[in-house]
């Protein structure tokens, strides 16, 4: 992305707030002003109070100056401060918005083709680096730059032939700072690259820390944040050479500009005082020079991650070409001739499939592993979209409803149970503005759930901890459920949703099932076939395609592909 580019969306970011901007910016001409203002009160001082042309003045004069000058500096140090906090603060949670917003709406793809720690990295640190970058680097850059202008002025109206002398460290800067640009950004996108590949090494580590400690996985995740950890401190290294190697260049040049302005002056018939003001403007030129120089390091940081953060802003989000807002559905799901691959490196995954489901029914998928219910289930909440083919909700295709009208008749209950850090309640009454109590009651009661409630120290209020780590699997389980019963749609998604409990548990998130299946159309997706035997339609599927479809003893009685995997379980139990 060109510099031009970024300069302009960071400028689009900072206007809503231009009042307050152009107040920091007149506060940054005031401390700039300070500078000459400081200069000349010298020169006046040596000049007029010292020596033959010594004029009589009180005293208090110089205190009184002196202080008129630096209150007068800090006043607008203390403004420039307050009021680049001001609007930078805003722009940094609107940025932080507008990267959520987009993460939000991204398709799911992008979440299976893209680390967890580099999107995190992206919201938190990247975002940060691009406010910083504004905050620190560009109104420093104004800042300095207008003390740089302010300072250069009057140079030339005390000695422009002297100071003609000291600006060939200008352009000699310039070509410093142009030549470690380019090396500067392509160092800190690879520094981005890796902190994000870091983020992703912890975030597992903090997420996987049973899976680690039971199988002696410490040194191996050791090692793995050691060399994300190494790349980073080389990256850090080399930019710091390349943006460190520019500071003394610079300087050997000032001094040597200074020594020959110093030397030159001492031959001019200037007066002593215009000499001190002369020497220390040029003094006080040394330091904005130098934080002009020094800004290039970090701004190449910050370019970078405006880059990427952009990037995500610019992502595209998911196709949401429908215009038809469906009222309550009554749940007539309809497959016709579906084909879908994840990607052109991928064999189908769904081959020419056809498939009704009527309002109300059951219809169970099984199969082999990679045979295609994942699909299925990505394909009917329309995380995906077919590759060739349509799918029908109650005659109406699948393309022409919006996203938000076609997922408000959708519930979901998966094996992996996602429960958010908060109250009990509010997952259950997840993604509600305002919870309805009697309804949230009711839904605990049909998952099974009261017992539950009445044991937790404040009931529903409970905070249950990140992903429900205070609750048991079955718990879990049941409040996922409850979601889905509140939720109360039309089409219910059960996928493998007790698969990984116990036959305690299994028993109870049974009951809140069959409380939660009635009187809706129901897709289950399920490996333990005692679960489905009620259903009333199972359809098996095999590389993509369905080879079979009927009611269990129908299917038992045909003698295939279903009937082996019922008795290949039916065996393992016994033996079990």
């Amino acid at each position: 992305m060109e510099t031009s580019v970024i300069a302009k969306r960071l400028s689009a970011l900072v206007r809503p707030y231009r009042s307050r901007a152009v107040l920091a910016l007149f506060a940054m001409a005031g401390t700039a002003a300070t500078q000459p203002m400081l200069g000349y009160a010298l020169q006046l001082l040596l000049d007029k109070g010292i020596g033959p042309n010594k004029v009589e003045f009180s005293l208090w004069l110089v205190p009184l100056i002196l202080l008129s000058i630096f209150v007068l500096r800090g006043l607008c140090t203390f403004s420039t401060a307050y009021l680049n906090n001001w609007v930078m603060s805003r722009v940094l949670n609107d940025l932080r918005r507008m990267v959520f917003d987009r993460l939000l709406r991204l398709p799911v793809a992008r979440f299976h083709e893209e680390s967890t720690g580099r999107i995190i990295n992206t919201v938190i640190a990247d975002v940060r680096q691009v406010v910083d970058m504004i905050n620190s680097v560009f109104l420093a850059f104004v800042r300095d730059t207008m003390v740089v202008v302010g300072l250069l002025g009057a140079l030339l109206w005390l000695n422009w032939r002297l100071t003609l002398i000291a600006l060939v460290v200008v352009p000699l800067t310039a070509v410093i700072v142009r030549t470690t640009t380019k090396r500067l950004r392509r160092l800190n996108r690879d520094n981005q690259r890796v902190t994000g590949e870091m983020t992703q090494v912890v975030e597992e580590a903090a997420r996987g820390h049973q899976v680690i400690r039971i199988f002696s996985g410490e040194r191996y995740e050791g090692r793995r944040f050691e060399t994300r950890s190494e790349a980073l401190r080389g990256f850090s290294q080399r930019m710091t050479v390349a943006a460190a190697a520019t500071v003394p260049i610079t300087q050997i040049c000032t001094a040597l500009a200074v020594s020959v302005v110093i030397v030159m002056a001492i031959r001019s018939d200037m007066t002593v005082g215009q000499f001190t003001n002369f020497i220390t403007m040029m003094l006080m030129l040394l330091q904005p020079l130098k934080a002009l120089v020094e800004v290039n390091g970090p701004m190449q940081r910050g370019m970078a991650a405006a880059e990427t953060v952009f990037t995500m802003i610019d992502a595209p989000i998911e196709t949401d070409t429908g215009a038809t807002v469906l009222g309550r559905a009554r749940g007539h799901l309809k497959l016709e001739h579906v084909s879908f691959r994840y990607s052109d490196k991928n064999p189908l995954a769904l081959n020419d499939v056809s498939l009704e489901v009527l309002p109300g029914q059951t219809v169970a998928l099984v199969g082999v592993s990679g045979g295609g219910k994942s699909t299925f289930v990505n394909l009917l909440t329309r995380f995906y979209q077919p590759d060739a083919g349509r799918i029908l909700l109650d005659g109406v295709p699948y393309g022409d409803i919006t996203l938000a009208s076609l997922r408000a008749q959708l519930a979901m209950v998966g094996q992996n149970v996602v429960l958010f850090d908060d109250t009990l309640g509010a997952n259950i009454a997840y993604g509600v503005e305002t919870v309805d109590q009697a309804r949230l009651l009711a839904a605990v009661r049909a998952a099974h759930l009261s017992e539950v409630v009445a044991a937790l120290p404040e009931g529903l209020d409970t905070p249950i901890g990140e992903n429900g780590m205070r609750l048991s699997g079955g718990q879990r389980q049941r409040v996922a459920i409850a979601r889905a019963i509140y939720k109360d749609a039309p089409i219910l998604i059960l996928d493998e949703a007790t698969s990984a409990l116990d036959n305690e548990s299994e028993r109870a998130v049974q009951a809140a099932l069959d409380a939660l299946m009635a009187g809706r159309t129901t897709i289950v997706i399920a490996h333990r076939l005692s679960t489905i035997e009620r259903a009333d339609r199972i359809v098996v599927v095999d590389q993509g395609r369905i080879v079979e479809a009927g009611r269990h003893d129908e299917l038992l009685a045909h003698n295939g592909m279903y009937a082996n995997l019922y008795r290949l379980q039916f065996a393992t139990a016994e033996v079990a």
